[in-house]
């Protein structure tokens, strides 16, 4: 039987349907190599100093507005032109992308790299509410 590989919403992960937490499969390990790597705060933060690096923001306007890390840039996940916005990036940066807890950032990650040819993309592990809550800075 060939295994049927579908997205984990709840969790960001890949899993296989006929073997998603069995025996056959290790715990906490994805199905095939994602595109992107998740990294904490720390790693982000050094990243952001880089020439090449660009943070992106994935949330909504509106959360955008009310705090965001400097010199972001804003594409919003749930916009209908995201993937049409994001095809437009130059492929040569490093994209640190984010959101408010690491799900939809993940999700873009995976997108920017699977089927749209990004080669560096890091997701903030627990978005913005983990910047914030390790004290780093957002502006309005």
């Amino acid at each position: 039987m060939k295994p049927i590989i579908f997205w984990c919403l709840l969790t960001g992960y890949l899993c296989v349907a006929s073997g998603c937490g069995g025996a056959d499969s290790a715990p906490g390990k994805s199905a095939e190599p994602k595109n992107f790597k998740n990294i904490g705060v720390a790693e982000f933060d050094k990243h952001r100093a880089e020439k090449n690096a660009v943070v992106l923001d994935v949330r909504t306007p509106g959360e955008f507005a009310a705090g965001h890390i400097a010199d972001a840039t804003n594409l919003d996940w749930n916009a209908p032109d995201f993937e049409e916005k994001v095809a437009k990036l130059d492929k040569s940066k490093t994209y640190l992308v984010h959101c408010a807890t690491g799900r939809r950032s993940a999700l873009a990650c995976d997108k920017m790299g699977s089927r749209l040819g990004f080669t560096h993309c890091f997701n903030l592990e627990g978005g913005i509410k983990a910047w914030q809550k390790a004290d780093k800075p957002v502006v309005k």
